[in-house]
Parts: C-alpha cells; structure tokens; sequence
C-alpha cells in the first residue's frame, strides 16, 4: 500500500467474470467507491473511472472536501497497484 495514502484500502474482486475494483476510505467519513481501469491512459489503469459511489446519508455540506477524497482515492488506485485481468463488460 502506497504509504500517502494510510486511510485507504483496495479490493479487487472478479464478479460472475467481471473483474471489479474497490477503493474504501476506512477513516471519517467513510466511503467506497468503485473504479474501473481507464483504458484512455498510458497504462491502461490510470487514476480510475468512477463507476460507483457509496456513502453515509450525512455526506451533506462540504463538498470539495469530499472531492479532494475523491482524488485521493483516484490517485491511491493508480498506486495501488496492476488491475485485475479484464473480464466482460
């Protein structure tokens, strides 16, 4: 695990075929979001396309905080790691 990012975790799972990949915030605020690799960049993976997005009903208010965890966890996914063989789509 990248070391600049210590509040985040990475699960790749293959689903019925389909590779899927996970980067959870596991500090206050505590979210997951979903990523696929984006096949647009130089390494095929890049910083992610956000496919899904789940957190707490009191994500209200400060929205670029939010963002910037976002980018976080876009930038943690492009170091976390090779992306899991590509199934369907």
């Amino acid at each position: 695990m990248p070391a600049d990012f210590p509040h985040f975790v990475r699960l790749d799972r293959d689903e019925r075929g389909r590779a899927r990949h996970y980067v959870v915030h596991a500090h206050d605020p505590r979210f997951t979001v979903e990523l696929t690799p984006d096949g647009d960049a130089p390494d095929q993976v890049g910083g992610g396309v956000i496919r899904r997005l789940c957190v707490p009903n009191s994500w209200a208010g400060d929205y670029g905080k939010y963002a910037q965890l976002l980018t976080q966890a876009q930038e943690f996914f492009a170091q976390s790691g090779e992306a899991a063989p590509r199934g369907r789509h």
